[in-house]
C-alpha cells in the first residue's frame, strides 16, 4: 500500500508541479489564484488518504462505490495534464535546441490532447461500461462430433458484482442480451464477484434468468476466493466460498470444480471440462487438470480456465484439450488503436489464439474492478459457434 501511496503521489503532483512552474507562475502574480490551483489536487489525495488509509483493510469492499468515484476523479485529473505536461515540455526542450521554433504550438496541441483525453475518460466512465458489445466468432474443428456443427455457446467472464451495487439495471440488460442470443449453451468464466461472496446478494433472481436449453456451466476465478478480503478467520473466508458455490447451484448454474460434464446434443457428445483458478503467482492457483479431465480421453473437449496463462503453462503441454475459453485479463479495460496495456503481461489477451488446431478464446469481460471505466475493451458477450 505504500508503494501505490508513493506512486500515486509522483503521477498526480509531478505534472501539476511542471504546470505551475512553467504556466501558472508565468500567467499571475497573485498568490491567491496561484494558491487555488493547488485545491483540486488536495481534495483528491484527501480523499486518497481517507479512504486508502484511514477506513480499515476493507476499504475496496466497504466503500467500493466510493473509490471508484474519486479514482475517476484522479484519472480526470491526472491524465490530462500529464498529456498536457508531454507536449509542452517536448516544446521547451525544442525551443531550447531550435531558438526559432515557438513553444505556444505545444502548447496548443497539448491543450486539444488534453480536452480529447478528458472527454473519453468521461465516455468510458458513463458510457463504456455499460456499452454491452456481441462478437461472433467460430472455431472450427475437423475432430467436432456431426452433431455439434452449428453447435452455439455463449460466454461471458469477470461480471464482478461488487461494482454493480448501484446499477442492477445492467445486469439485467446483461442477461436479456445473453438471452436474446438463444444458445444452445452458456458459460460463465469467473471472476463473479470482486472481494466477497455476498456481493450477490441482489443479483441472484437476475442472474437466475439466463437460459440455455443445455444449461449454464460456470467456473472460479481468482477474485471469487476472498483472497482480497481481511477475513476474521479461516473459518470465515471458507464459508465465504461456500456460499458462492451455494448461490451458484441455487441460481440453476452448474459450477464446474475440477470436473467434467457430458453434453448431449443430435445423438453426438462433448466433454465440458471446468477447473478451479490457476494463475501464475500472486494469483491462486487451486486447478486440478489432470483430475478434471479423467474420463474423457478420445472426446473433443472443451475447457473453461478462468486465467489465459493457463493454456501454454498446462493445457497445451499436457492435454490434448481442442478448446479453451478464459477471461481474466479485462484488456486492462482500455484499448485503443487495438493495442492494450494488457499486452505487457499477458501473450493472449483478447479473442481468438491457435496453437495449431487447438485453440484458445479470451473473453475481455463484462465488469470492472476498482476504476469504472471501459474504453474500447467494451464489456464483452461472446457467441462461439462450433463447426467441422
Amino acid at each position: 500500500m505504500h508503494r501505490i501511496t508513493l506512486i500515486f503521489i509522483l503521477f498526480l503532483v509531478i505534472p501539476d508541479i511542471y504546470i505551475y512552474l512553467v504556466h501558472i507562475v508565468r500567467k499571475t502574480k497573485n498568490i491567491f489564484l496561484r494558491s487555488l490551483y493547488w485545491l483540486p489536487t488536495l481534495l483528491l489525495a484527501s480523499g486518497y488518504v481517507y479512504y486508502m488509509l484511514l477506513t480499515g483493510d476493507n476499504a475496496l469492499a466497504d466503500h467500493t462505490t466510493s473509490i471508484g468515484r474519486l479514482a475517476i476523479a484522479i484519472m480526470l485529473l491526472v491524465l490530462p495534464k500529464t498529456v498536457f505536461m508531454l507536449c509542452s515540455s517536448t516544446g521547451v526542450v525544442t525551443h531550447l535546441v531550435l531558438r526559432r521554433c515557438p513553444r505556444s504550438p505545444f502548447t496548443a496541441i497539448g491543450l486539444i490532447f488534453a480536452v480529447i483525453s478528458f472527454f473519453n475518460i468521461l465516455y468510458g466512465t458513463m458510457i463504456g461500461i455499460t456499452r454491452f458489445e456481441t462478437k461472433e466468432v467460430e472455431f472450427h474443428s475437423a475432430v467436432l462430433p456431426k452433431g455439434f456443427d452449428g453447435y452455439r455457446i455463449v460466454q461471458i467472464s469477470d461480471i464482478h458484482l461488487g461494482s454493480w451495487q448501484s446499477n442492477p439495471e445492467a445486469i439485467r440488460e446483461l442477461v436479456d442480451s445473453v438471452n436474446a442470443q438463444k444458445a444452445d449453451l452458456i458459460v460463465f468464466t469467473g471472476d463473479l464477484v470482486n472481494q466477497q461472496s455476498h456481493e450477490i446478494d441482489g443479483f441472484q433472481k437476475i442472474l437466475s434468468q439466463l437460459h440455455a436449453p443445455d444449461g449454464i456451466y460456470s467456473i472460479l476465478g481468482n477474485h471469487d476466493y476472498g483472497d482480497y478480503y481481511h477475513w476474521p478467520s479461516p473459518e470465515a473466508k471458507a464459508q465465504d466460498l461456500t456460499y458462492l458455490k451455494e448461490q451458484q447451484k441455487a441460481m440453476g448454474w452448474r459450477l464446474l470444480n475440477n470436473e467434467h460434464d457430458i453434453l448431449h446434443h443430435e445423438g453426438d457428445s462433448i466433454a465440458l471440462i471446468g477447473v478451479e483458478n490457476d494463475g501464475e503467482p500472486p494469483f491462486s492457483q487451486h486447478a486440478n487438470l489432470s483430475q478434471a479431465i479423467q474420463g474423457t480421453t478420445g472426446m473433443f473437449q472443451i475447457l473453461l480456465s478462468h486465467n489465459p496463462t493457463h493454456w501454454r503453462r498446462e493445457v497445451l503441454p499436457q492435454s490434448s484439450i481442442q478448446l479453451m475459453l478464459a477471461g481474466h485479463t479485462h484488456a486492462m479495460q482500455g484499448i485503443l488503436f487495438g493495442h492494450s496495456l494488457a499486452e505487457l503481461i499477458y501473450p493472449e489477451w483478447r479473442g481468438m489464439y491457435y496453437e495449431g488446431k487447438r485453440a484458445l478464446y479470451v473473453n475481455i469481460g463484462i465488469g470492472y474492478v476498482g476504476l469504472p471505466f471501459r474504453f474500447g475493451a467494451w464489456p464483452e458477450i461472446t457467441v462461439l459457434t462450433l463447426r467441422q
